[in-house]
This record gives C-alpha cells, structure tokens and sequence, in this order.
C-alpha cells in the first residue's frame, strides 16, 4: 500500500453556494488545479476527492462539493450527494462571498454544530467587498473562527490553513488503538487469515494489513496463519498467544482450535470498535433474537467490490441469519457512501467492518439508526451471534459485553 487509505485520513470538506469560490480555494489549498474553476454557477457536480499532506496534521482528504443552493431535479441530486459528504466530514470549510451570508449559511451552520463538526468560515472574494462586522461578532461569539480570501490570489489560504490545523480536534490527531491495547509490547497475536475465492491476488485485506501494522508499531508480535494451521501453530509455540484474531467468516472452526484461555474475536469486531461504537453495536446484534420471518434486514458494504462466490455479505451473513430465525427474512443491500433516507420498515442494520470509510461516516449511520430506533451491528458481531459465539468473541471487551447484558434486562420500546 504506497498511500494512506482514505478511510485513515481527515476527511476536510468544502460547503457553500454555487459560484462562491470552493473550487478555487481548493486549488490554492492544494497548489493544484484539482477542480474546474469557472464563472459558471454549478460547474461542480459531483464531489471531487483531494488526498493529501496536511503538516502537521499527516494525511488529509480535501472534498469540494456541489452548491447547496443547487435546482432542478438534477441540482437535488448534486445536493444528496453534499449531504452524504456531511456524513463523513471531520472538519468544514464553509465558504462564502464576502459580505453575503443568509440562510443558507445559517441552516449549513447548524446542521454541522449539530453533527458537532468543526467549522471554519472563510469569506471569499474579500477584494470585492468585506465580511460585515455584525457577521463577525456573530460568528465570533459561536466560536466559529473567520477567514478573508481572495482564492485565485492566493490571498489568506495560509490563514486558512492555519485555521484548520487549530480547528482539529485532538482525538482526530491521535487515534486509540486498533489492537495493540488488547496485546502488551513483547507478546504474541495470531492472525487467522483464509485464502478463499474473495481473497485479493497477491496482497492482503486492509484490515488484516492494518492490524499487522498497529501491533508492529506497539512492538508486539505478530503469526499470520490460515484456519487450517492455527492448531498447529498454536501447539508449537512456547506458550500461548495474547490473543487470536480471525476472519469473522472462520469464526466456528477457529473458535474450536483455538485454546479457551486464549482470548478470541475477529478483525471485524476490532473495527466495530476503531470506526464505530462498540457497545451500541453490541446491543445491536443481540436485537437479531427479536427476528422474525419476513423481517427486514439492511446490510451495508463500505467497498464497492463486485461480489463472486460465497460473498460474505450476501451469501453467508443471510443464511446464518435465516438459519438462525428459522425462516425467511428480506434483505437489502447498500455498498459505498449511498445510505437510506427513510429507516422505516428496516428491522436491523448489518454493517461491515467500514475500513475504507473514517469513523465520522459509521458514526454518523449508527446516530442516525439510533434516531429512528433501528439497531445496527456489524458483521463481526452478527455472525458470532448467530453462530452461538457471541460470548467468547467479547471477551477482549468487557465493557462492551457488559452493555449487551445491561440491554437484556432493559425493556425495548
């Protein structure tokens, strides 16, 4: 892997109205012609994508998006696409020429203050007219710091630059984890890899190639075997490993092999916990015993590979799901950054692991799931439940187990 996967970087995106300026600050961000400049109001359409290096914040990915004063039934979907990159926005950039500023820009604002987003506002074209002083002290006393430019120019980027490093907030900057907290620097975790019909040729899946990093980076050690050598690589070894990690779909066969004092889970599982929120997908998945035949269930896929053979999303997870309802069940599926409008009618949202999307976007779904009373799990955890395993592959995670017990005795709405 030669570049940071996007789903690791600060995800900084562009919001204002049409013919503002948004492509031309990016390009002076980004020392690049990265977007189309052009008088033209709503020359960007759909959102353009920048990965770079943000000193010293590390790796970044700058986002222009459509106007949010876009029309028309084209200009709606231009504006469903800006708010999908809401979804996954880690810091904002609200741009707008200076001196205007209406309801738009109050309506942006509080739809990110809501979503507890930063913003920094940058009032563009400022060699045509100023920001008023009112709007200022407005946004000042929003703690919503205010930027002067003129794009093209060149004019203030570095202050907006700055801004944005100070916007940053400190958990983004260093984040926990993946699962070198669960193995002590000098310690050993087997990695259980398949090589089945799916496995990429030639290289392994980001979260397996992600997991060997953050244990190499913690000094601790690392065995990747497949299922069919763990016994016996656990029985050579001198004593036994700090943990077991597997694929969520070895999970039976795994758990059977591995020794029951060795803790166990699954690379989905760790990622349950570095994208999203453990406990709430916890209790989602212990919501798959109020199941029925004909529940509907939605399940979500962040990549957007073409499924072949016994796919894990949808092939495996329904039938262990029907297997273990005892019936049939409806299923709906949606891959990359496209999420329902409307929950209504879903039952249960089975989400994989998102390693390719950042954590603001799994954070998002799961509040928005929430919202409207839907539980949402993972496929880690959907498949250890339904497999009777549930238990064991929590271990690692006392806190999270304890929430799933806690909602036992809670009673549902």
């Amino acid at each position: 892997m030669k570049q940071t996967p996007r789903g690791n970087r600060l995800h900084i995106a562009l919001f204002g109205r049409r013919n503002v300026g948004k492509s031309s600050l990016l390009n002076a961000l980004t020392r690049q012609d990265v977007s189309i400049v052009s008088d033209i109001a709503g020359t960007t359409t759909d959102p353009v994508e920048k990965p770079m290096e943000l000193l010293p914040v590390g790796p970044v990915l700058f986002i222009d998006t459509a106007g949010i004063d876009d029309s028309g039934s084209l200009g709606e979907q231009r504006r469903q696409k800006t708010r999908q990159v809401l979804e996954r926005t880690d810091v904002a950039l609200v741009v707008c020429a200076a001196g205007v500023w209406g309801t738009f820009e109050d309506e942006l604002l509080d739809t990110l203050k809501e979503r507890g987003t930063p913003v920094v506002v940058v009032c563009n074209k400022a060699d045509v007219q100023r920001p008023g002083g009112a709007l200022r002290e407005r946004l000042s006393g929003a703690q919503v710091p205010v930027v002067e430019t003129v794009a093209p120019a060149g004019t203030g980027v570095e202050d907006v630059r700055e801004a944005l490093v100070a916007a940053v907030p400190a958990d983004l900057l260093e984040p926990p984890a993946l699962v070198a907290d669960l193995v002590p620097p000098g310690e050993l975790a087997v990695l259980v890899v398949p090589i089945d019909m799916e496995a990429p040729k030639g290289r392994l899946i980001l979260p397996q190639v992600q997991t060997i990093r953050d244990l190499l980076d913690h000094d601790a050690y690392c065995l990747v075997v497949k299922e069919r050598e763990l016994r016996v690589a656990i029985e050579r070894l001198q004593r036994p490993p700090a943990l077991v990690v597997t694929d969520s779909q070895a999970f039976l066969r795994v758990a059977a092999d591995t020794p029951r004092q060795v803790p166990l889970t699954s690379f989905s599982i760790l990622f349950a916990r570095a994208k999203g929120d453990l406990p709430e997908l916890v209790r989602g998945a212990a919501a798959i015993d109020r199941l029925q035949p004909q529940s509907r269930v939605l399940i979500c896929e962040a990549c957007t590979h073409h499924p072949i053979g016994d796919d894990i999303g949808r092939v495996k997870i329904p039938r262990w799901l029907r297997q273990y309802v005892g019936g049939e069940l409806e299923f709906v599926h949606y891959q990359g950054h496209d999420f329902p409008a409307d929950l209504s009618g879903i039952d249960l949202v089975v989400h994989c692991g998102a390693c390719v999307h950042n954590r603001r976007e799994m954070l998002s779904r799961i509040l928005r799931c929430r919202r409207a009373h839907v539980p949402i799990t993972n496929y880690g955890l959907a498949i250890a439940y339904s497999l009777g395993i549930f238990a064991r592959a929590l271990e690692p995670f006392p806190a999270a187990w304890a929430a799933c017990e806690q909602r036992k005795h809670t009673p549902s709405r």
